[in-house]
């Protein structure tokens, strides 16, 4: 689900699209293929591994296709195999796609109704199967992209080459990131600028929700409501391999908006949800796994956002897996004398995997010769080289200083890690394994809902950005989360922000609350729901601003006056994934509001390499 890049050229393009998918390898993939279109025909060379698998097998054959589709994919709805790459074709088309379609399954069932078989198990084919019914009903390209599209649920982004029509792609995104680039006689689109740059300085980036259909000389491109609609014309740097904002006002904005997309990456590298089953990887040199089935507790540390995730991933392990964490910021866990059982489990968390006392810690505990993991963002980092076993969190660049996508990466695949560990200690069962990895398939979905709350967000954060301080409150997992919110806060806006436990209210905080305290409650319908209403009870009867983000069933059960952000319905497993998507808006609106540095607030760094 990583790379897609299109061309309409002028000459045969099949060595064009492989070039622009090595641009495109950074993305991380574990198949790769493209199709071309050639009087009438629709030739595919798909290979399994890396690109030059397929470059080797388009060595021996030869493709003259003016139109064409490539695609760099990792492994999601079926294993990484020859017949689950794309692209996917039928006898009308062929298509390459990125993302999670989260109904395939009743869509599939439906196909097969109609007495029609995949030939894969992965979710993108059923595009492909549902746009050909179209047109074997006589539709034309541009009806058919109307009638499926109402039909997709989740986070995608699509490419489709059409038999029929030797100068015509269409394209389609929700959630996921697409991007088409004009030529002069020609036209280009991919999964990001890295895959347009070899070939165009002009780029139209797709919005949520937009589809377009393009020849080699005119692009149209239409609004959800299937309604024409202009995009703005952006200037890439030629051959450079630098990250552009797009059509963002700042890097952080861009980041919390590749989220579904982000998240569907990492899932895809962890899960394989063609049959809900978890796959880890293995140490790097000595094939080590992650076994924590007779560990009497696990070891968490990380800095900043990375802890926070961690004591998030706490409450997790301690209920999925009954397996005690000890966790600690790094610079504390580094100078605290731990005692180390034998052969025991210690996972570190980091972006950069150069984070100074993360890194140190991790070393502590190599010296006492326990089982290191670490779940870090950059691949060649200090920490991903010293590490035991590595899992990698694939946000893909992360330029804003304040993790975003970073964090809600870290978050899944410490859920993953969770789940395992359950089933690993015998406290889950297939079943319930199965039941609590199903609901990680919707997070694209659900994040990429929350993103379009951005508006009624941002005219909350134009309150907030006239306080001096403000209280974040949560209990279970909502606790670290409210910290992290607080976080985000302070970091960006310069705003005194503190999160605490909501039962710690009567303890200390509640001096604080008076008619100028905005207090921002985490407050989805879980079962710590009826315990955290009488806390913003409290903070109402005391005149404190009250600021609620919960669900619909939290809004209906007689929430006190005041701001409400109400989320979609999800399983409480994923909730503190999702939850955090509006606190990284409202933190960045708030700064943003206030004419801060977003991207690079004061006295902060994006690596801390010093202790």
């Amino acid at each position: 689900m990583c790379g897609i890049f299109g061309i309409i050229g002028k000459t045969a393009v099949s060595t064009l699209i492989l070039r622009s998918l090595k641009n495109l390898e950074y993305r991380g993939y574990d198949s790769a293929g493209l199709a071309v279109l050639h009087e009438g025909q629709i030739e595919r060379c798909r290979a399994v591994g890396k690109l030059y698998n397929l470059e080797s097998m388009l060595n021996q054959r030869t493709l003259s296709g003016r139109i064409g589709i490539g695609h760099t994919r990792w492994a999601t709805h079926g294993a990484a195999t020859e017949s689950n790459a794309h692209p996917h074709i039928t006898d009308r088309l062929a298509i390459v796609h990125n993302g999670t379609i989260q109904n395939f399954r009743s869509l599939k069932k439906r196909i097969n109704e109609k007495g029609i078989e995949c030939s894969s198990e992965t979710d993108s084919e059923v595009i492909a199967q549902l746009l050909t019914l179209e047109l074997n009903r006589g539709k034309t390209p541009a009806m058919a992209m109307q009638q499926v599209l109402q039909q997709l649920e989740g986070a995608f982004a699509f490419v489709v080459l059409f038999r029929d029509h030797e100068n015509l792609l269409a394209a389609a995104r929700r959630g996921a990131a697409l991007v088409i680039g004009l030529g002069d006689g020609e036209m280009f689109v991919g999964s990001d600028a890295m895959a347009l740059a070899p070939f165009t300085s002009r780029a139209i980036y797709l919005e949520d929700d937009d589809w377009a259909l393009f020849t080699a000389d005119n692009l149209d491109i239409f609004d959800k409501n299937n309604a024409p609609i202009q995009r703005s014309e952006h200037q890439l740097p030629r051959l450079a391999m630098t990250v552009r904002k797009g059509d963002y006002r700042h890097f952080m904005l861009k980041e919390i908006h590749e989220q579904p997309e982000s998240i569907g990456r990492t899932l895809a590298h962890y899960v394989n949800f063609a049959d809900d089953t978890i796959r880890l990887p293995v140490g790097q040199e000595d094939g080590k796994i992650f076994d924590v089935s007779n560990s009497h507790r696990l070891l968490l540390s990380g800095c900043g956002t990375a802890y926070y995730a961690g004591l998030i991933a706490k409450y997790w392990f301690e209920r999925l897996a009954k397996l005690p964490v000890d966790i600690d910021v790094g610079s504390e866990f580094h100078y605290r004398d731990i005692p180390f059982e034998k052969d025991g489990v210690a996972l570190f968390i980091s972006q950069s995997g150069e984070t100074a006392d993360t890194l140190i810690s991790l070393k502590d505990c190599k010296k006492g010769k326990q089982n290191v993991g670490s779940i870090v963002n950059v691949l060649l980092s200090s920490m991903a080289r010293e590490t035991d076993i590595l899992f990698p969190t694939l946000a893909g660049i992360e330029i804003g200083v304040a993790s975003t996508k970073a964090f809600t990466c870290q978050l899944a695949v410490l859920a993953i890690l969770a789940i395992f560990s359950g089933r690993q200690r015998h406290v889950l069962d297939a079943s319930t394994t199965q039941r609590l990895v199903q609901p990680l398939g919707k997070l694209p979905h659900l994040c990429a809902t929350v993103l379009k709350l951005e508006s009624q967000i941002e005219e909350l954060a134009r309150w907030l950005s006239k306080a001096q301080n403000v209280l974040y409150l949560g209990r279970g997992v909502n606790y670290p989360l409210a910290m992290e919110g607080a976080l985000k806060l302070k970091e960006l806006s310069y705003i005194h922000a503190e999160g605490y436990a909501a039962g710690e209210l009567k303890h200390g905080p509640i001096a604080l609350i008076d008619e100028n305290m905005p207090v921002i409650f985490l407050a989805p319908y879980d079962h710590l729901f009826q315990k955290t209403l009488s806390n913003i009870e409290e903070v109402s009867a005391r005149g404190g601003q009250i600021v609620v983000i919960t669900d619909e069933k939290g809004a209906s059960s007689g929430l006190p006056t005041g701001r409400t952000i109400i989320m979609p319905d999800m399983p409480e497993m994923i909730m503190p994934i999702v939850y955090a998507l509006p606190m990284q808006l409202l933190a960045y609106h708030v700064a943003v509001h206030r004419g801060t540095d977003v991207d690079q607030p004061r006295n902060l760094a994006k690596s801390v390499t010093v202790e």
